[in-house]
């Protein structure tokens, strides 16, 4: 029969667990800007070892960090925003002649006169004016939302530098804590942990920064207008792995198809295919060496499931993520052999005599 004391110890765990998972779920924002802040610091861990080995102080290398990666986000929107708005004031103007260039196909020629498919076109491109500028003041609304999310940023850049600056110290106090026996393997995994992280990072921007120059020359080369946007778009959605270069590569072939159909198309979706199977198997190799080393079936559910729960950011730190439990549990596993294999050794005995007439 079950005590009262046994009961009675049940309900207080259940009341206790009850309540730290509640409690988990109203600070679960702050527990989020947490987690991003400790990737933001494995991901930039690598830039401030840099300048700090240059003799530079520590909290003046993660400062320096800081504004370079300021000055590279406005020096990218000061080169691309202008030909980016320009850039869609001329496609509103050329919409129109878009439309009339295909009845010059004679393949679309012959589904236009079949479905009206020009008529149907045009009378949107008359309303597109209007329609851009309705987009413009949902973006001016968009644009107060991104400022009224300014104390988040404030808040994840000030628990990025803090864990920066004394991330390392903290992380040793823990190690010295879990004893000489434990401590130098966390010490050794976390260091794998870190390695992996930071060349992922430093891999995939490098990979989006190749795709975006090759993007650029291709359509320079074909002629396609708004060249510039363009090569931005692809560099920045090939920061999503498996399926960014996909996105990317629909969105501008459309954009190829009007200017140029079917050659610009065609020539589009080939250098897609042959980039692909390039970044594939001879950039990311290359780039991320053995830093990230995992099966594509296990890249592709941890980009299903970070997507999912954050969208777009938790693609983005889907892999890394997946890259750290992967060494987590490869550590674990090869413990468990271990020990599974030292295990006879230690507890061998000498066997029970056989049964006299077995």
């Amino acid at each position: 029969m079950v005590s009262a004391r046994t009961i009675a110890k049940v309900i207080l765990v259940s009341a206790g667990v009850i309540l730290l998972l509640y409690l988990l779920y109203l600070v679960r924002r702050v527990i989020g800007l947490l987690l991003i802040s400790v990737f933001l610091a494995i991901a930039l861990g690598p830039a401030v070892d840099f300048f700090q080995r240059l003799r530079v102080r520590r909290w003046l290398s993660i400062l320096l960090v800081y504004f370079l990666i300021f000055a590279a986000i406005f020096g990218i929107g000061l080169l691309f925003v202008p030909p980016v708005v320009s850039g869609v004031n001329q496609f509103v103007d050329k919409v129109p002649t878009y439309v009339d260039d295909l009845r010059k196909n004679r393949t679309l020629r012959r589904y236009d006169d079949k479905y009206n498919i020009t008529s149907e076109l045009r009378k949107q491109a008359d309303r597109l004016p209007n329609t851009v500028s309705s987009a413009a003041g949902t973006l001016r609304d968009v644009t107060v939302g991104v400022f009224s999310a300014l104390f988040q940023l404030l808040t994840v850049l000030v628990l990025t530098f803090f864990l920066l600056l004394d991330g390392r110290r903290l992380a040793e106090w823990v190690f010295r804590e879990l004893g000489p026996e434990r401590g130098p393997r966390a010490r050794a995994l976390a260091a794998d942990v870190y390695a992996a992280v930071g060349g992922y990072v430093v891999g995939n921007l490098l990979i989006s920064l190749i795709a975006g120059l090759g993007a650029y020359v291709v359509l320079t080369i074909l002629g396609v207008p708004f060249a510039i946007p363009l090569a931005v778009i692809v560099g920045l959605l090939d920061l999503i792995p498996l399926v960014g270069s996909t996105i990317a590569g629909v969105l501008v072939g459309i954009v190829a198809a009007f200017h140029d159909f079917p050659t610009a198309l065609i020539v589009w979706a080939i250098w897609v295919i042959v980039y692909q199977q390039i970044e594939n198997n001879v950039i990311q190799p290359v780039v991320y060496r053995r830093t990230v080393a995992m099966h594509p079936l296990i890249v592709l559910t941890a980009v299903l499931v970070g997507g999912t729960l954050l969208g777009v950011l938790g693609a983005l730190l889907a892999i890394p993520v997946a890259a750290g439990i992967q060494i987590v549990a490869r550590d674990v596993w090869r413990e468990r052999q271990r020990t599974r294999a030292a295990l006879p050794e230690r507890t061998r005995a000498r066997p029970d005599p056989a049964p006299e007439g077995w």
